[in-house]
């Protein structure tokens, strides 16, 4: 995930350059920014983890689950309503997949959590005036996702997570205007607010809420 983001990022880079410092100054999709409403998609990365809260008296030291990340896969759709030059408000409604594997230091007992999610976010996308072919931008909303591999209602599972949660995202990136399409690439955190544990195995635990980056690619 690191290295996939230093080369988006690299890219980036060398394209802004190219824009502010390079001869060429043909503007491409020069009427794209002005239409009422815009359609696209995204294909991305995302990287899951877990926050842990902990019971104090089971564990007063606080003693971290480990969690082993894996890179996972998200795909969705984008539908973007212009509200001014420099405001947009942007639904993203898609699925995400993702493995986390979490155990105890003190154990080799791998508890392997499974995650199909329909991810819903609402959000604002705040916007830096257009230079030649390049606008930067930042990003911040809340979301709803539906966990499709939840196992909520299921008494024979060790750990049990629930079906809706709600979170919080904020992120950055670059809107860059190619001949035929706007191509934006965009890191984003999103935050779980709601507790997503309903039961679990290991006792020290009280709570324990997601938290994820996404790398996204957004076509329009």
């Amino acid at each position: 995930m690191k290295k996939l983001f230093v080369i988006v990022l690299l890219f980036c880079v060398q394209f802004g350059y190219a824009q502010i410092f390079g001869g060429d100054k043909i503007i491409n999709n020069e009427n794209f920014d002005k239409q009422r409403w815009s359609w696209g998609y995204y294909l991305g990365f995302n990287t899951y983890d877990f926050k842990f809260k902990y019971n104090e008296e089971v564990s007063p030291n606080g003693n971290d689950l480990i969690i082993e990340k894996t890179m996972g896969f998200n795909v969705g759709l984008v539908g973007n309503l212009r509200l001014n030059n420099n405001l947009d408000l942007r639904l993203e409604p898609g699925v995400t997949f993702n493995t986390r594997n979490f155990r105890p230091p003190y154990t080799q007992d791998i508890e392997e959590v499974n995650a199909t999610y329909v991810h819903i976010p609402l959000l604002l996308k705040f916007s830096a005036d257009r230079h030649n072919n390049f606008k930067p931008f930042v990003v911040g909303g809340v979301s709803t996702s539906i966990n499709l591999s939840s196992n909520e209602n299921n008494p024979d599972v060790d750990t049990r997570l629930k079906t809706n949660n709600y979170h919080y995202e904020v992120g950055l990136g670059i809107d860059l205007y190619l001949y035929y399409f706007k191509f934006s690439p965009s890191i984003r955190g999103v935050f779980t607010i709601n507790n997503e544990m309903v039961e679990t195995q290991f006792s020290e635990v009280d709570a324990m809420r997601s938290q994820a980056v996404f790398l996204n690619f957004t076509f329009q």
